[in-house]
Order: C-alpha cells, then sequence, then structure tokens
C-alpha cells in the first residue's frame, strides 16, 4: 500500500507519498481501505517532530478516517468486510489501509457521504467527551468555544444548540463568523479587534459562560477564567497559545470554577471505547436527523497531503480538510 512518511520532520514539504508494508489485523482490530482522511493540528505537530505517536501506534500521520472494512481480526464480533466505517485512530489515517481496534469503529451516519465521514471521528469524540462528559453543558447555559470555525469549533456549536444551550464564539474574521452563524452561533467575537471577556458580559448581562472549549491554553488561562461564569467550567483541549500560564487561584475560587485538560489520542483503549460508544449513542441519532453536520472545507488528494497542512496552517479555511485516496 501506499502511505504519507516522514523521512525527516519540518515544513509541509516532508510528507512523501511512499510505498509501505499492509498492515495486518490482530486481536479485536479491523483493516479498513481508506476512502478519506481529515487533517488535524495534531497531524502538523507530529509532521514537525514535536508529538509522537503512542505506544504501539502506526508510525504514520492521521486520527481519523472512513472507508470500507476490508479484513476481521481475530475476536471481532459485529462488523464484516464491506461494513463502511469511520474511525477514530492513534495513526495511520494517512494511507490507503489502516488498521483499527473495533471499539473505535462507527458506522457511516444516515444522510452522511463515505467521503464526509472522515470529518467526524475525532472532532466529535472531542467535543462530546470534553463539553458534555467532562464539562457537562446543560440546556439554558452558556458555551464559549475559541476558533469557532475550527473543524472542533463546527462540531461544538452545532452539538451545544442541538442540546439547547446558547454559543459563543471567536474567531479572526468577519467571514468565519458569519460562518459560526450560520451554524447557529449566538455571539459573535473577533478576537483581533474585541475583547472576548467584555464582549461575552455584555452579551450574558454579566453572566459568563457556564462551559469554555480552549485551544489555545496559556495565552488565555487569566482571560478564560476572568470569563467563567459562577459554577463554571473551563476545558482545555489545547497549546496554540503556549504551554505555561499563571493561574489566579483567588479569581477561580471566586468563580467556584473547574479546570478540566484533556487529550484523546494517547488514552487507553477501552476510555476510548466508551467515548466512541457515547458518541453513537447520543451523537449519531442527531445526524441522521440533519441537526448536525460535518463541515468540510475542502478535499485534497492524499498524494499532495502537502497542500493540506498548508492550508490548515494558513487558518483561511473552515471546518475540515479532507485527504481523499486516489
Amino acid at each position: 500500500m501506499h502511505a504519507i512518511t516522514i523521512p525527516e520532520p519540518g515544513g509541509p514539504e516532508a510528507l512523501v507519498w511512499d510505498e509501505v508494508p499492509d498492515p495486518v489485523p490482530g486481536e479485536g482490530e479491523v483493516l479498513v481501505e481508506v476512502v478519506a482522511g481529515a487533517v488535524n493540528r495534531a497531524d502538523i505537530l507530529q509532521r514537525q517532530g514535536f508529538y509522537d505517536p503512542p505506544p504501539g501506534a502506526s508510525p504514520y500521520l492521521g486520527l481519523e478516517c472512513s472507508g470500507r472494512i476490508a479484513a476481521t481480526g481475530p475476536g471481532v464480533t459485529g462488523w464484516a468486510v464491506g461494513d463502511e466505517v469511520c474511525a477514530l485512530l492513534s495513526g495511520g489515517g494517512y494511507a490507503e489501509k489502516v488498521v483499527v481496534p473495533a471499539g473505535q469503529l462507527l458506522p457511516v451516519p444516515t444522510g452522511v457521504d463515505l467521503k464526509s465521514a472522515a470529518a467526524l471521528p475525532e472532532v466529535v469524540c472531542t467535543v462530546w467527551s470534553n463539553v458534555f462528559m467532562v464539562a457537562h453543558l446543560r440546556p439554558g447555559e452558556t458555551l464559549l468555544v475559541h476558533g469557532g470555525s475550527s473543524g472542533i469549533g463546527t462540531m461544538a456549536i452545532q452539538l451545544a444548540k442541538a442540546v439547547g444551550a446558547k454559543v459563543a464564539v471567536t474567531a479572526g474574521t468577519k467571514e468565519k463568523l458569519d460562518r459560526c452563524a450560520e451554524l447557529g452561533a449566538d455571539i459573535l467575537v473577533n478576537y483581533r479587534e474585541q475583547d472576548f471577556v467584555e464582549e461575552l458580559k455584555k452579551a450574558t448581562d454579566g453572566a459568563g459562560a457556564d462551559v469554555i472549549l480552549d485551544n489555545m491554553g496559556a495565552k488565555y488561562l487569566d482571560r478564560n477564567v476572568q470569563a467563567l461564569a459562577v459554577n463554571g467550567r473551563l476545558a482545555i483541549i489545547g497549546m496554540q497559545g503556549g504551554l505555561k500560564g499563571e493561574l489566579n487561584i483567588a479569581a477561580l475560587l471566586g468563580k467556584r470554577g473547574a479546570i478540566s485538560a484533556t487529550s484523546l489520542r494517547a488514552r487507553p483503549l477501552a476510555e476510548k471505547a466508551a467515548i466512541v460508544a457515547a458518541v453513537r449513542e447520543h451523537v449519531w441519532p442527531l445526524l441522521a436527523a440533519g441537526h448536525v453536520r460535518p463541515v468540510v472545507d475542502s478535499e485534497i488528494p492524499m498524494a499532495d497531503a502537502a497542500a493540506a497542512h498548508r492550508v490548515v496552517e494558513e487558518s483561511g479555511h473552515v471546518g475540515k480538510v479532507l485527504l481523499v485516496v486516489p
């Protein structure tokens, strides 16, 4: 088969479409013939040499894919050769074939085409686990999403609206904010021109956000605490704004707030399977009913993954950038 390899870490040009050995499914695993994968920020970090895959994972990039089951390993039940699926991966999605633990498979949702389904597993599992399973967003509460036009952001907007929450977003251009509004966002903040703490308080009569989904980390830590409502929950899922920040404990105590920080890729198989099962139970019916949909910015041939990485790094896209197998 072919896969995107990284002979030497570096820029997008470091990505090479090369012939590699076919993977073989083991106990409890299936082999998926990949139709499409999707680009995530973690892929860029791995390409640069800053984010190694967890032990035992595929060395190739790619945290989600869609395709058809080509073979099943020993002990697999409930899945058959030919089934159309999408999958949460620890790696290996930038390839023509990938081995997946059966607990990380999802059927392609009703109403979603096979290629577009590749845009779902990583973002849906990330949003559902952080916003709902950890931060417990409830109907009538306010969710603040940083990077509202990203893959994570576009899904968070839709899921929060589907459960009856109010949604605030930050983004860097009017065009991105307009797209967020189309998805249901209620409060739009241009972070280049406005202070999200002030704008959020204006829009909520001073209350703030009950839940904040943050991809920035250190840069926004202090202001996120300021933006929290009393009993608010801050869920940190990224470090695009740095690794180390100063936390005002008095301010957090005053809000009776909570901070969680999670990653998905390195979790044990059982934890990932539990998240995938929850997503299938709670989110897949919303997709089938048309209340939630994948947001795909563009489709690029997988062999030209370098071009896809450039699109994501330039941050002009809205939603997910897909890599399509020829």
